[in-house]
């Protein structure tokens, strides 16, 4: 039976982190390591300082690396699905260094790379433990497609939880572990070896990117989070069939909730689906603490604390989704739960963050903080 720690997982976090650090003494002599300055200065941008934005170069070189330590059974497939990831890695990766790929460029990107994954492995979602759409599934008209959106949307989510540091790596330590834990009682050694050495991987970025930020996924590296741990969930139920998907969505339940009130948000506002914006909940978090907190110019405070006080609700539902990896009913249940919590949470944070703006306005002027709390974008 597989170990969950063994040297190669300390070897590939080792490498990861080394990597990283190569990468951050190297970007003053090389600018195109920090992207362009609209790259810190977007609407969604919450550094103030240019910083190496391709974290998704020790990532994907870690996921490479994997294929050495992967049990040689699923070696070949392994390195199959990492051929077709790069193609979404590229994407993110010129847009990391500056040059203008656009999100319309980088879904065309993601869609490429899920149809070279299900043309080289052969397979697609399995099933969805949804009566009726199961038995579509078995159909690649329409098994296809889902699987499309599903992987594409969860790899476009990790991008937009990537806002403070440590969250979206934390959710990828946490989604991975938690596969490999269900892998594990399912009985399938295989997932189980990937996962937690893509687990190990990320946590060697995230010795350097939390608390301080010295480096930054980019959108190679978090594209290439989702997209893999999606297929990563894909390949579980297809190795385990006594799965049920809804626990394998507890595991990417962050990203996922995230994501899809991005779209309720912006479908509301009538703004572009993909359009930027700083309402997601890292962001509220940290405004609400630099509002009534911390004041101004508190920044390297109010990042971290921003992913420490979001942990908790990060970590919980790929904690429910192990103790509840083979119930379909109650990991439904669960993932109708966290969602309303999660829903509900961020629609009282809205008017609470304006209520507190206003009455903390005196208090902030008197620091030498800001008159009132940001406008969001419109």
């Amino acid at each position: 039976m597989t170990d969950f720690l063994e040297w190669h997982h300390f070897a590939l976090a080792s490498g990861t982190a080394l990597l990283c650090v190569v990468l951050i003494v190297l970007a003053p002599f090389v600018p195109r390591l920090t992207g362009e300055r609209r790259a810190w200065q977007a609407v969604q941008a919450i550094h103030s300082r240019p910083t190496p934005r391709v974290g998704g170069v020790a990532i994907f070189g870690a996921f490479a690396m994997s294929v050495a330590f992967a049990p040689p059974e699923v070696a070949s497939v392994h390195a199959k699905f990492i051929l077709a990831a790069s193609i979404l890695f590229a994407a993110g990766l010129a847009e990391d260094l500056g040059f203008e790929v656009s999100p319309a460029k980088r879904l065309l990107a993601a869609i490429a790379a899920g149809l070279a994954t299900m043309a080289l492995l052969g397979f697609w979602l399995p099933r969805a433990d949804v009566p009726g759409l199961d038995l579509l599934l078995d159909h690649w008209v329409v098994g296809v497609p889902v699987t499309l959106f599903i992987t594409v949307s969860i790899a476009h989510a990790f991008n937009l939880i990537d806002g403070v540091n440590g969250l979206a790596s934390l959710a990828a330590m946490v989604a991975a572990a938690a596969m490999a834990v269900i892998a594990h009682r399912a009985g399938a050694p295989f997932m189980v070896s990937l996962a937690t050495l893509m687990a190990a991987a990320v946590f060697g970025f995230f010795l350097l990117n939390f608390p301080a930020g010295a480096i930054f996924l980019g959108d190679a590296g978090a594209y290439t989070l989702g997209f893999v741990l999606s297929w990563f969930g894909v390949a579980l139920l297809i190795r385990a069939p006594e799965v049920t998907p809804w626990a394998i969505l507890l595991t990417l339940f962050w990203p996922t909730a995230d994501i899809f009130l991005a779209m309720f948000r912006r479908l509301q506002r009538k703004a572009q689906t993909m359009a930027p914006d700083r309402l997601h909940a890292h962001h509220m978090v940290m405004r609400s603490l630099e509002i009534y907190f911390l004041g101004r110019g508190r920044r390297k405070v109010s990042n971290p604390l921003s992913t420490l006080i979001l942990a908790p609700l990060v970590i919980a539902p790929p904690i429910a989704g192990v103790l509840l990896w083979n119930e379909p009913r109650l990991a439904l249940a669960a993932v109708a739960f966290f969602g309303a919590l999660f829903f509900l949470s961020y629609i009282t944070a809205i008017p609470l963050l304006k209520r507190i703006a206003g009455r903390s306005r005196p208090r902030m002027l008197e620091k030498g903080g800001p008159a009132k709390a940001p406008a969001p974008p419109r």
